[in-house]
């Protein structure tokens, strides 16, 4: 599958939720480089990646910031763009927070609807969980889990006992109903948070066109007459469904559909396609971040490491070590290949167990034995060696030499007892001889030297 933008720019206006500064919104294709921000307003223009590593604020939504200039409650935006498939676009903004709108993702989405949404060439790079990953934040009791899946599946579970609603919980089995299940769902305050927030001006762009307001229990209308009075307010009744919006929900557990948007919003900033089931236990945009952080780094590790050989040592090798001798020269001290675990037409895995008993290490250092670069490009060519002469008939009779040796690079040092597990790849397919192959080796998970190996096989004359 492809990676997906918009096909052409699109605008919206509309105030801050938390400034009420009048901002404009131009959300525009690009071809590769995710999602990014840019503000316009200031000079040069800064850029700024939906990245989770550039997260600064979490408080009552999410911003980002490049050194001095942010752009705050970004995870509206950010969720309509993801649960849309939206993965590249360039967002220009004229102020320091994108509008709130009418509290939901549905503007976005129309806005997205209206220019319509084409692929671009790159590939999809998707993150998948292959392990269980927990973060759990004791202060709060807020926790987000992640586990495997074949899909991207998420849960929320949310529990305000204070306030007028009940513990709700929600969920999304495919992002393909986030347009009709999640994206109307809007933003909510609890009337003990409004006085807090009213009191310190940190909702000017707060009113009940934008968010649900959701009483607390036991909270009086004569109590909330007193608080409307004292900030110069409308007057407001409190529903029976404890709203005091003169409105009716969308649906029974828009709360939780709400914390789910904000929680598909926090997570793009991963950057990919996640495949994998999320749990969230009263999730906040802090915590959110966090774990998407974590699993950005996981991404990170899990794309480094693709095409990284498995070995389990339980299973039955394809060759011992008497069959590598049938079919290469090499003898003590110079066999540096155990066993082969894998081999195809294209490609061979074979295992090297590095001990201290290895000649070498007398000297390759006396007190700090590291097993020597060349020897570890030696032992990936003679890996590639059971590959080429896999070809040919009577490999017994047929020698490998080295005729070069490209971008070889050695990125962490390899000491007695670690297992190498050699990769060899042809690059090209042997003609005449000629093998061109690339060569990986590991320990464990990690890549400690690689390098494009050529060599000829000749055979012996008599």
């Amino acid at each position: 599958m492809k990676l997906r933008t918009i096909n052409e720019s699109v605008v919206l206006y509309g105030k801050g939720l938390h400034t009420a500064k009048e901002t404009t919104v131009k959300i525009i294709p690009a071809e590769n480089g995710g999602i990014k921000f840019k503000r316009v307003d200031v000079s040069p223009a800064v850029t700024i990646p939906a990245d989770p590593n550039f997260v600064t604020k979490t408080s009552r939504s999410t911003t980002i910031a490049s050194g001095e200039v942010s752009v705050t409650t970004i995870e509206h935006l950010m969720s309509a763009l993801h649960g849309m498939g939206v993965d590249n676009a360039v967002i220009e903004v004229d102020n320091d927070e994108i509008p709130i709108l009418d509290g939901s993702a549905q503007p976005f989405i129309k806005a997205i609807d209206s220019v319509g949404i084409r692929d671009v060439e790159e590939e999809i790079d998707e993150y998948v969980v292959t392990e269980p990953i927990n973060l759990k934040d004791e202060a709060t009791g807020s926790e987000i889990i992640a586990l495997p899946g074949d899909k991207y599946e998420l849960h929320v579970i949310i529990d305000f006992p204070g306030a007028a609603v009940d513990q709700q919980t929600a969920g999304v089995h495919n992002l393909e109903d986030y347009r009709s299940e999640i994206a109307p769902c809007r933003t909510f305050v609890f009337t003990n948070e409004l006085e807090h927030l009213l009191a310190h001006d940190l909702i000017k762009g707060g009113d009940l066109s934008n968010a649900l307001v959701i009483a607390e229990k036991g909270l009086t209308q004569e109590k909330l007459d007193e608080m409307t009075t004292r900030f110069h307010l409308p007057r407001h009744t409190i529903n029976p469904n404890g709203l005091i919006n003169n409105t009716t929900l969308h649906f029974n557990n828009e709360l939780a559909r709400h914390k789910l948007l904000d929680l598909i919003g926090d997570l793009a900033l991963v950057g990919k396609r996640i495949k994998g089931k999320i749990i969230a236990i009263k999730p906040g945009h802090k915590i959110n971040t966090d774990f998407a952080r974590i699993l950005k780094k996981k991404a990170a590790e899990q794309k480094k490491s693709k095409g990284r050989p498995m070995y389990d040592p339980d299973l039955a090798p394809l060759m011992d070590v008497e069959k590598v001798k049938s079919m290469l020269p090499h003898r003590f001290p110079f066999l540096l290949v155990d066993k082969i675990i894998e081999l195809s037409a294209n490609h061979v895995v074979g295992i090297k167990n590095v001990t201290f008993n290895e000649e070498f290490f007398q000297g390759h250092f006396p007190g700090n034995p590291v097993f020597p670069g060349v020897l570890q490009m030696e032992a990936l060519a003679q890996t590639g060696g059971i590959l080429a002469l896999s070809t040919v008939e009577e490999p017994e009779l047929w020698d490998t030499y080295f005729l070069k040796m490209d971008n070889v690079k050695f990125k962490a040092k390899v000491l007695p007892g670690d297992t190498l597990i050699l990769k060899m790849e042809l690059l090209t397919p042997i003609r005449r001889g000629i093998v061109h192959m690339q060569g990986s080796a590991y320990v464990g998970s990690k890549l400690v030297s690689e390098g494009e190996l050529i060599a000829q096989i000749v055979k012996r004359t008599k």
